[in-house]
């Protein structure tokens, strides 16, 4: 690569990597926030909490906070608050009632089934300057990049692999 590669060789913060992406979140970001919040009543934090539990339903606390990328205490938060909003329950194991795994309910998966395709329209639209093989190749990218920082930071608690990540 050569020296004026911005990437390769940043010379200001807006040529580091982290802060670019962060960027994009910060301003992207609040767009999911707002609409949470104010048609749905949750954060962003049980939103992400509610996501990752559709994806795995059964699991327990512990399990969904790795998934979801926080603490145990902001994910026991979480789970409180979405319980008392009657979106998941708790179900405590039969065999040892201090495992207790965590489910949506009919009106968890109903706003999740709300919330995912408004969600899945904002990412459509942040991406439409791209082509279809430009995203596509995006995608590859980033799995790439995930991979990358996951060897970086093989100690932290990072989500499991997305399924369709290449080697």
């Amino acid at each position: 690569m050569s020296a004026d590669d911005p990437l390769q060789h940043p010379q200001q913060q807006n040529d580091l990597l982290l802060y670019r992406l962060y960027r994009i979140h910060a301003t992207a970001g609040p767009l999911v926030v707002r609409m949470c919040e104010r048609d749905y009543g949750i954060t962003r934090r049980e939103w992400r909490v509610l996501s990752c539990l559709a994806d795995v339903e059964g699991v327990q606390s512990s399990e969904l906070a790795v998934r979801a990328m926080l603490d145990r205490a902001r994910t026991s938060r979480a789970i409180t608050s979405l319980a008392d909003k009657g979106l998941l329950r708790r179900e405590p194991k039969p065999s040892d009632r201090r495992e207790v795994h965590v489910y949506l309910t009919d009106e968890g998966r109903r706003v999740y089934g709300e919330v995912f395709p408004r969600i899945a329209a904002i990412q459509r639209e942040l991406l439409s300057p791209f082509s279809d093989a430009e995203r596509r190749r995006f995608s590859e990218l980033m799995a790439r990049l995930q991979a990358s920082a996951s060897r970086l930071n093989p100690g932290g608690d990072l989500l499991p692999p997305l399924e369709d990540a290449p080697d």
